[in-house]
């Protein structure tokens, strides 16, 4: 674990003062800077006992929107606790601050080479290049406009230290970089996760990353996927069971049919990540607005994302509905040749037919979320208690926290998937047609009861630890293949 460069013996504020001065702006005093590490102390302090443990370094930070607020704040404590008695006093507080002032000038001062006092975004941007960090000028401009909390365009630095002061590792310029990458990660689903931000070259690495593990994890799952579709769309009062049903479809199809529909399923991983992700930039600056400081909250993020996922699941519809009625092919033999399908969609039943079941399907997306957003930090939240002081929750538990609230906001919303299921399959020769989504929810529950509405639950719910767990896996070590770790 790094730690902070302790203050240089020949290299002290008095020299700040006067460094600062030759470049056009004015340090504050000695009282002025203690009373704001005071306050500062005093705003972590939330006990008011004097010193601070790492549960409240950790609470202080999560109010400052910090990453891996846990992590930190050991990390915080360990730099800060010169005495190692597990807190850390006022003292302690005060000279960690005090050197880390002081590394954070020299470093402001080696960036600043025009001398102005402030840091221009083609100066930030040449310090990074020469660092090994090759910027864009949009990803430039975001992470500039982070920091620049008066937004005129260039970083003072007063932004500079109150945007690191608390960082509790060495200050280099990748460090910090990654570090405001932490800050800015925007979940786009399928277990893929893309910093806000960065470059076009890395998105691409990102995606690429995302579609190959959401690949593999749905060709994994690819049986009970379709078993899933095949039981929802039985509409007598008995249902066939899992066995049965796997049964019946090597019977009619051969090993070869447990993948029906796999291949277009797994084709729109990566567009709809893509369109997810770009949506969701889009909603991200329309909810936060041009005037505030970037900070979207929960829920900020859960209408962004909702509405990103009813943009890309609208855009890539057809495919999914190609996928369902694929699956639900059963008859003996081979699939049907996907243009000759497509076709016979398109001139027996009208391009609207590609779009049938899409009303139920948008439905779900935000009570869906919203669960699974809340279960999620419940989860992690009382995961920690289970857990020793100093242990960090590890990707394991976050796998698992990931993987239940995920499964119960599947759960709280399959009616809605099961009836979109239902109306995507029906054809014209469909021996039960529906009239749209009211007229399905109400002959399922008059012909097949609650029970009606959750066939085929159970192999949704057997897929999830696998799908979850392979596609973690997976995208773990394709980010490490395209040095994206």
């Amino acid at each position: 674990m790094a730690t902070p460069t302790r203050m240089d013996a020949g290299f002290g504020f008095g020299d700040m003062k006067k460094a600062a001065k030759s470049r056009g702006f004015d340090l504050e005093s000695e009282e002025e800077r203690e009373l704001r590490v005071r306050k500062l102390f005093n705003s972590l302090d939330s006990r008011k006992c004097g010193y601070l443990e790492s549960k409240q370094i950790e609470s202080g930070l999560q109010s400052l929107s910090f990453p891996f607020q846990r992590k930190y704040a050991l990390e915080l404590l360990e730099a800060c606790d010169s005495n190692h008695d597990g807190h850390i006093d006022f003292a302690e507080f005060q000279r960690y601050m005090n050197d880390k002032e002081v590394e954070l000038f020299k470093l402001f001062q080696a960036i600043d080479v025009s001398h102005d006092g402030a840091l221009q975004p083609e100066e930030l941007q040449l310090a990074l290049r020469n660092s090994g960090v090759q910027l864009e000028d949009h990803e430039l401009d975001a992470f500039v406009q982070y920091i620049d909390r008066d937004k005129n365009g260039k970083i003072t630095f007063n932004e500079w230290r109150d945007f690191l002061l608390l960082y509790p590792r060495e200050t280099t310029l990748p460090n910090i970089y990654q570090y405001w990458e932490k800050i800015c990660l925007v979940d786009i689903g399928e277990q893929a996760v893309i910093p806000e931000g960065i470059g076009e070259h890395h998105r691409l690495r990102y995606l690429a990353a995302g579609a190959m593990a959401g690949a593999v994890s749905r060709t994994a799952t690819a049986p009970l996927d379709r078993l899933k579709v095949l039981l929802a769309i039985q509409t007598h009062s008995s249902t066939s069971s899992i066995m049965n049903g796997l049964v019946q479809i090597h019977k009619h199809n051969g090993a070869i049919g447990f993948f029906r529909g796999n291949a277009l399923n797994v084709f729109k991983v990566a567009p709809e990540s893509a369109i997810k992700f770009y949506a969701y930039e889009i909603m991200k600056r329309v909810v936060v607005g041009d005037g505030k400081d970037g900070e979207i909250g929960t829920l900020g993020r859960l209408v962004s994302g909702g509405t990103a996922g009813a943009i890309a699941q609208t855009i890539i519809y057809p495919v999914d509905l190609l996928k369902t009625r694929l699956q639900c092919h059963n008859e003996p033999g081979r699939a049907p040749q996907l243009v000759k399908f497509t076709r016979d969609i398109l001139v027996q039943e009208g391009p609207r037919a590609f779009y049938r079941g899409l009303l139920p399907s948008l439905l779900g997306i935000i009570p869906y979320a919203g669960i699974d957003l809340a279960t999620y930090e419940t989860l992690k939240l009382k995961s920690r208690h289970l857990l020793p002081p100093e242990t960090e929750p590890g990707p394991i538990l976050h796998l698992c926290c990931g993987t239940f609230s995920g499964a119960l906001g599947a759960t709280c919303v399959y009616p809605l998937q099961l009836i979109r299921t239902r109306l995507q399959a029906q054809t014209l020769k469909s021996a039960v047609r529906y009239t749209g989504m009211a007229d399905a929810f109400r002959r399922t529950y008059r012909n097949e009861g609650i029970r009606g509405f959750y066939k085929g639950w159970l192999p949704n719910m057997l897929k999830a630890v696998p799908s979850a767990s392979i596609t973690y896996l997976v995208y773990e070590d394709m980010k490490i293949r395209l040095s994206i770790k």
